[in-house]
């Protein structure tokens, strides 16, 4: 018998029923969150044309996107690697009527072709949030406040939240006038920290000593509050990456006015998603995590590809990795559910009322079948129902 037919591919993974009760509680209970702010659901499909799919945003995305070929017609497609480039869609496609802020979530499974390197499954249970129509701070604000609420209802403890803007980086770029290979080049070695490769490239290219203190700078410019009012003694002169810094200190004082309890850190380096992120970027981290548990960040003209350029803002978290932040939610004991009503076998037409009544009620109802063994416990009910004085009434289970 070959036992490796069992086996899932790797990065892959299956949730058992404890596992899997406590990821739909919190995924119904983080969509009525989004629908308390304003936010509407949409359920984007699971699979797409590449030419769509991979637009935008998505062309970021094409090496861990799966490919195949729609039968039907020859065409190729995609198996989505990420939900934002499928709201921004609808946003630009679909929804063409709506001409202010639109506010829209999701919740679905994305595939990646190969695993994060930090041992991150290729199988994610994506939830998030959009913001279309509005380009000023308070909708950035909006986003952080909203994933921290996110978070805190997911009860994954303790976070705290990297703030960055993407738009330091660009400025400094044009000053220096790169051309895209040398732009790539620096991003790349700035994302390592690599200092000696950042000086070296910098002192190969024709760029004055001022934009090339400021590029090795961009490095060291992380930590608490006090990196702002160095970053602006490194960027003096250069008036889009101070805009920046100014944007990036307004979120934070806003958020954190919201939130007084927030650990916030900045990150001047932090350019994840660069290529399409176009403002202020966030990340929120759980202590003893190697990666990020929630993130997000401004994404302006997202949708130009699809005929509507819309500011936008969103983020977005995997709820498999929130519900194992928090695993005493998850009540493993003999992989049951907790509580419920245990009817015995019985043809009582009364009984059969008395379930209904129970199940309508919202109450766990499990029916006994014949030669059953282990009786309530071994269902996981704490109650039973029982014949006295011809009714069928509620009663403690016996262990």
């Amino acid at each position: 018998m070959n036992n490796e037919r069992w086996l899932l591919p790797e990065g892959i993974e299956e949730l058992l029923p404890p596992q899997a009760r406590r990821l739909e509680q919190l995924r119904r209970e983080l969509l009525d969150l989004f629908t308390s702010w304003g936010y509407e659901l949409v359920i984007p499909s699971l699979v797409e044309y590449l030419d769509s799919l991979l637009t935008g945003m998505g062309n970021d995305l094409e090496l861990q996107t799966f490919k195949l070929t729609d039968q039907l017609n020859g065409r190729l497609m995609g198996v989505r690697a990420d939900i934002t480039p499928q709201v921004a869609r609808i946003d630009a496609h679909r929804l063409l009527d709506r001409k202010g802020p639109v506010r829209l979530c999701y919740q679905g499974t994305v595939l990646h072709t190969r695993g994060d390197g930090l041992g991150g499954s290729r199988s994610i249970t994506q939830i998030g949030a959009e913001l279309y129509g509005h380009s000023g701070i308070e909708s950035d604000v909006e986003m952080v406040c909203l994933m921290l609420q996110t978070l805190a209802l997911a009860e994954v403890g303790s976070v705290y939240v990297d703030l960055g803007h993407v738009g330091i980086f660009r400025a400094l770029t044009q000053a220096a006038k790169l051309n895209p290979e040398q732009e790539s080049a620096l991003f790349d070695a700035l994302q390592r920290k690599a200092v000696p490769e950042i000086s070296e490239l910098l002192a190969s290219l024709n760029v004055d000593a001022k934009t090339r203190q400021s590029f090795e700078d961009l490095v060291w410019l992380n930590g608490e509050s006090d990196v702002l009012s160095r970053a602006r003694q490194s960027l003096a002169g250069n008036a889009a990456a101070l805009k920046a810094v100014d944007e990036l200190e307004q979120v934070a004082e806003r958020v954190c006015s919201q939130q007084p309890d927030l650990q916030l850190h900045f990150d001047l380096a932090e350019l994840r998603s660069y290529h399409y992120h176009t403002g202020v970027v966030f990340s929120a981290y759980h202590p003893g995590q190697g990666r990020a548990i929630a993130q997000g960040g401004r994404y302006d003209d997202i949708g130009e590809v699809f005929g509507r350029a819309r500011a936008a803002t969103g983020f977005s978290a995997d709820l498999r990795s929130l519900i194992a932040l928090n695993a005493e939610k998850v009540d493993a004991k003999n992989g049951l559910a907790v509580g419920g009503v245990f009817a015995p076998v019985n043809d009582d037409p009364a009984l059969v009322l008395k379930v209904a009544e129970l199940r309508a009620a919202g109450h766990r109802v499990v029916c006994e079948l014949s030669g059953q063994d282990g009786g309530a416990a071994a269902v996981g009910c704490s109650q039973t129902l029982a014949l006295k004085n011809n009714q069928w009434v509620l009663t403690k289970a016996l262990d």
